[in-house]
């Protein structure tokens, strides 16, 4: 079994559920956990997990529920992982803690994309499921919102710092979900008629003192103006204290954050910014769409005209040529297993290994001293060898490699010298992409 890895889809947003509760710890574990996986089973429309994980990954079923809790189990505590082999993708983990601990059944449920709970029934379905656990499990605090708006307000601890929720607990009401279920202490602290008399969507009493609150029918389409004022409106009620004008704007600076940007990259870039972006946490991808519409790289300044060029100064040009080949080579050995594109030279061979040496920070995460020994020189002329290969480029030795030409067209082009500058900084792999220059290159050989 093959299962979705949730981390590793498209980035984009998803529905999260933290949930708590307290069980009996007297009663066998299989009868206390029926209920929640009863629930699970009939509520998770479309997302039902197929997969449990313990040790080992089995095919969901309650017998393998059992297993998984019992090859996991480390004196006071077990837990297993939940996921599924097909969209959407889920990421779950129940643990359990026992005695002498305080027993608790703490789940962490988290489907993507977000936009699969934009139909009323189905999220209908997963309120059924959470209000069907928060009344057999009592909380003190549950919710189930957009992950990365969660983020934007600061959760898990919503803006405060751990110690701070240590000593106090969920003391007061930080922050309104489009799901929540308060605990018997914080609808006392609120006041149970103020919290039943709640303007939302949905307004639930539970039999052991909780309160489930839902602001909105459909949790897809959280960030909109109406289901941002009528979170606005529960938060404002469940806290007279704070001002709704002041809470709903900041909720619409939340939402404009996260509002889609059409990608208007530079267009010799485009292919790899893309990549680029792709790497943001969905939470910050649209913010970094919009850094990057912005960011113009700086044209290349490795060139001379060619009736500029520095004449070839060493004994063999044709030896000096198989020794830029072999340096080529060295980036061909040290890429080959995660670049395969580099075996090729081709023009998207240096988008590949721009977009490499950025996801591993290259230029931070290496010894200087082999970067400047045997990075530069093996990209310097990788780089030549594909303006060489595709643009017709004839090499022009020198006996300091910084120096060493490419002439293509009316233009020499230094490579060994945009090697230099583009192994500084992970942001200069970007300024001084091996991509560009290639590009401007192009352009400017005819």
């Amino acid at each position: 079994m093959k299962v979705l890895e949730f981390h590793s889809v498209k980035p984009e947003d998803s529905l999260l559920l933290i949930f708590n509760g307290a069980f009996n710890p007297q009663a066998a574990l299989e009868s206390e956990l029926e209920p929640f996986l009863n629930a699970l089973e009939k509520h998770a429309d479309g997302w039902m997990p197929d997969v449990v994980n313990g040790k080992r990954q089995r095919k969901y079923a309650r017998a393998a529920t059992w297993k998984a809790l019992e090859e996991r189990r480390d004196g006071d505590s077990t837990a297993l992982g939940l996921y599924r082999t097909k969209w959407p993708a889920l990421d779950g983990r129940l643990s359990l803690w026992l005695p002498p601990q305080s027993p608790e059944l703490d789940l962490t449920i988290n489907v993507k994309p977000l936009s699969f709970f934009a139909e009323a029934d189905r999220c209908r379905h997963f309120v059924e499921m959470v209000h069907a656990w928060a009344s057999r499990y009592p909380v003190t605090h549950a919710w189930a919102h957009s992950s990365d708006d969660a983020v934007l307000a600061g959760s898990p601890n919503f803006g405060r710092d751990d110690e701070t929720l240590f000593r106090d607990g969920f003391d007061r009401i930080y922050e309104v979900c489009w799901l929540n279920v308060f605990g018997p202490k914080l609808v006392e602290t609120v006041g149970r008629e103020r919290m039943l008399s709640t303007p939302a969507h949905r307004v639930d009493e539970l039999p052991n003192g909780s309160v489930l609150l839902v602001t909105w029918p459909t949790v897809a389409d959280f960030a909109s103006k109406e289901a941002r004022r009528a979170q606005a409106r529960a938060h404002a009620h469940l806290r007279p204290d704070l001002d709704f004008d002041t809470i709903l704007r900041t909720l619409g600076e939340r939402s404009a954050s996260l509002a889609p940007v059409e990608p208007r990259f530079h267009p010799d870039l485009a292919p790899l910014l893309s990549r680029v972006v792709n790497r943001a946490a969905s939470h910050e991808r649209q913010r970094r769409i919009a850094e990057l519409n912005a960011w113009q790289p700086p044209e290349p300044e490795e060139w001379r005209p060619a009736d500029c060029a520095l004449p070839p100064d060493m004994e063999s040009p044709e030896r000096a040529r198989e020794h830029y080949s072999t340096l080529a080579e060295h980036l061909v050995a040290l890429l080959h297993s995660e670049v395969a594109s580099v075996f090729d030279a081709t023009p998207e061979s240096l988008t590949d290994a721009d977009f490499y040496f950025w996801r591993e920070e290259f230029p931070k995460s290496r010894l200087r001293e082999a970067i400047d020994e045997h990075a530069v020189p093996a990209i310097g002329a990788y780089l030549g060898e594909v303006l060489v290969r595709h643009l017709g480029g004839r090499w022009i030795p020198r006996q300091k490699l910084e120096e060493a030409q490419v002439l293509v067209g009316n233009r020499v082009w230094l490579p060994f010298l945009r090697a230099r500058r583009y192994m500084t900084s992970r942001q200069a792999l970007l300024d001084y992409s091996l991509t560009q220059l290639y590009r401007a290159a192009e352009r400017h050989r005819g």
